[in-house]
């Protein structure tokens, strides 16, 4: 019974991908087998609800498809999209993985240690905006780990601008990233822009689209207004680089 039940997971269990209750059920893995498997040394138990089998390593990809399972409304983001869609700018070795989701979770400590992250749970957009805008799978990728399309990674770009100096992006790196996005699609730029809550993002965006001279970066000023003309915005952080957006 314990080798069929091994070789069952073995043969189902994606590589890389630490394995959560849920998914052990589904591999025909009951609570009481998953405790002999890991006291007879064939999985090892990462955290609370958290198996691999023994010799495998998570992997980058392997652990974004665990977190999505747990986070709600997790999604690859900000800089980490756009590189991953082939806008790169000053890659660094073992990059941070920008996350974004709806709400903070506490990360255990071993995906720290697999895969260097950020996550961020600023609330860019209204209610009104239908869940799931400008987020979408890449192809040839699996289909749970959901990255933002360019035009909302550049938003969750702009957001990122002048935070802790340590792990924010600096706004001389987002101006070189936004000069080339040639290829934004203007109708979905104004779609995420008008449900964008945040003064500082539609403000940033705007001078980011102006700077580019691209079409998608022309008009956006309508966007400033809808949130409250004549004001301009300025950093206050203490412990980040301190600019001024005009109104």
């Amino acid at each position: 019974m314990a080798s069929k039940t091994l070789q069952r997971l073995m043969d189902v269990a994606p590589r890389g991908q630490p394995l959560d209750p849920e998914m052990l059920r589904d591999c025909g893995i009951s609570a009481q087998q998953t405790t002999y498997l890991v006291n007879a040394g064939w999985l090892q138990r990462l955290s609370k609800g958290a198996y691999l089998l023994t010799g495998d390593t998570p992997t980058r990809d392997g652990i974004l498809a665990y977190l999505s399972r747990r986070i709600p409304g997790l999604h690859v983001g900000g800089r980490t999209a756009l590189d991953w869609q082939g806008v790169r700018h000053n890659v660094s070795f073992r990059e941070r993985v920008v996350l974004w989701a709806d709400r903070p979770y506490v990360m255990p400590d071993w995906v720290g240690e697999h895969m260097p992250y950020t996550l961020q749970t600023t609330r860019l957009f209204d209610a009104n905006l239908p869940a799931g805008t400008g987020l979408s799978p890449l192809p040839n990728r699996d289909p749970s780990l959901v990255v933002a399309e360019p035009e909302r990674a550049l938003l969750e770009l702009a957001s990122d601008v002048g935070k802790r100096r340590a792990k924010g992006q600096s706004l001389e790196e987002a101006m070189s990233i936004a000069a080339s996005l040639r290829n934004l699609r203007p109708k979905v730029l104004d779609t995420l822009l008008s449900h964008c809550t945040r003064v500082k993002v539609v403000k940033l965006v705007r001078d980011l689209g102006e700077a580019s001279g691209f079409a998608w970066g022309k008009d956006l000023q309508r966007h400033v207004d809808r949130l409250g003309a004549g004001r301009r915005w300025t950093s206050s952080r203490k412990d980040g680089p301190r600019f001024t957006l005009k109104a």
